[in-house]
């Protein structure tokens, strides 16, 4: 998957940019707010749709503007798409080839993309919910049934909630219609917490190779993929009785508490390095870094196999995250078969052969120059 060309308007720092983008590494480079992380923004929006930055949608309109506009030019196995996204201030539309869709879950994976920012290192040190996300944002570009699956079951879960609040307060009401809305919340449980844990494991086959590669240090990491209740298998039929088992044993929990206390909405996951050491409370800030590069880095592979071809990868700031050493060493894996956006401040340090088949664009307060 490739990114011919991109064409941003009234987005952020930016009144109008149109660049046709290399087919391997694009380097953006510029001083710290020059506006190098709104063009690596402006992709990543292409691609999911919203912003990895806090914040409404209408927050990417420039100052003044009433209209902002993203557009790019994708390259998918041999066939050529035409991806458009306007923002207004309430409202935002997305097309394919000038065809407006109207259901986000129909656009997503038109461009498939992954993203490492400095803030990253909140995947291990912030909450469940982090990886969660993150998760949910990946497995929706690899796999539309995904996509559709989770929509379901946050629908479903919404409404399961409210009835509880119902039941509570509400003695004589049907607990029927509850038992009809647990069978359907099992039946997209089941599908969620199988796909979580067969991409998890397939995490497990790349990340150790990954990272040594990156850090020259033999140590094992390790994901664990840890649901709020027991699995003893994931096969669909084994997960769906426990799941009506935890049910039936915490009505009365769930019944008080008013909401679903059990579910794939209650997830984690955890890194560990070494002897199953625990990288959130006992790893180093840089150990860490590099493991969440390494698990990123680790999606590509499972990207190629599902959908047969490469995301773009979006690298925001990497350099000031490693040391000289580790930066060579991700360039020149990222050097591969990949295209690859990247933003920094300065190119000192990197080996002219990483170079080599960059294409680098100078940033200056919202003004592009291809160097």
């Amino acid at each position: 998957m490739i990114i011919r060309s991109l064409k941003v308007t009234n987005f952020r720092n930016y009144d109008k940019v149109n660049i046709t983008l290399g087919s391997k590494m694009n380097i953006f480079i510029g001083n710290n707010a020059s506006g190098k992380t709104n063009i690596l923004e402006s992709i990543a929006i292409l691609g999911l749709t919203k912003s990895f930055r806090n914040g409404l949608d209408c927050d990417v309109i420039k100052f003044n503007k009433k209209k902002a506009v993203i557009e790019g030019r994708i390259l998918n196995n041999k066939q050529i798409k035409d991806l458009k996204i306007e923002f207004f201030e309430k409202e935002k539309n997305i097309y394919v080839n000038s065809k407006k869709i109207k259901k986000y879950a129909e656009y997503i994976s038109n461009l498939n993309v992954v993203i490492f920012t400095p803030v990253d290192l909140d995947i291990i040190k912030g909450s469940p919910s982090i990886r969660r996300n993150l998760l949910n944002v990946t497995l929706s570009q690899i796999s539309y049934s995904y996509l559709v699956t989770y929509n379901e079951y946050n629908k479903i879960l919404k409404t399961r909630n409210e009835y509880l609040k119902i039941l509570y307060t509400n003695g004589i009401a049907d607990k029927t219609y509850l038992d009809v809305l647990t069978d359907k919340l099992v039946e997209k449980a089941s599908v969620i917490y199988q796909a979580r844990y067969n991409y998890l494991t397939k995490i497990n086959t790349y990340i150790s190779g990954i990272y040594n590669n990156i850090t020259s240090d033999d140590k094992i990491i390790r994901i664990e993929y840890k649901p709020n209740i027991i699995i003893n298998s994931y096969e669909l039929k084994n997960l769906k009785n426990a799941l009506v088992n935890v049910y039936k044993k915490n009505y009365k929990r769930e019944l008080q508490a008013g909401m679903t206390l059990f579910g794939p909405h209650r997830d984690d996951f955890c890194f560990y390095i070494g002897n199953d050491t625990d990288m959130k409370i006992y790893a180093s800030e840089g150990q860490q870094k590099c493991a969440v590069l390494a698990y990123k880095l680790s999606s590509i592979p499972i990207f190629k196999e599902n959908n047969g071809t490469n995301p773009v990868l979006l690298l925001d700031d990497i350099f000031s995250e490693l040391d000289l050493n580790k930066r060579n060493k991700l360039l020149k894996y990222v050097n591969e078969d990949i295209q690859s956006i990247i933003t920094t401040t300065d190119l000192k340090n990197i080996s002219k052969n990483n170079l080599k088949n960059a294409v680098v664009f100078k940033v200056d307060n919202g003004k592009l120059e291809r160097s």
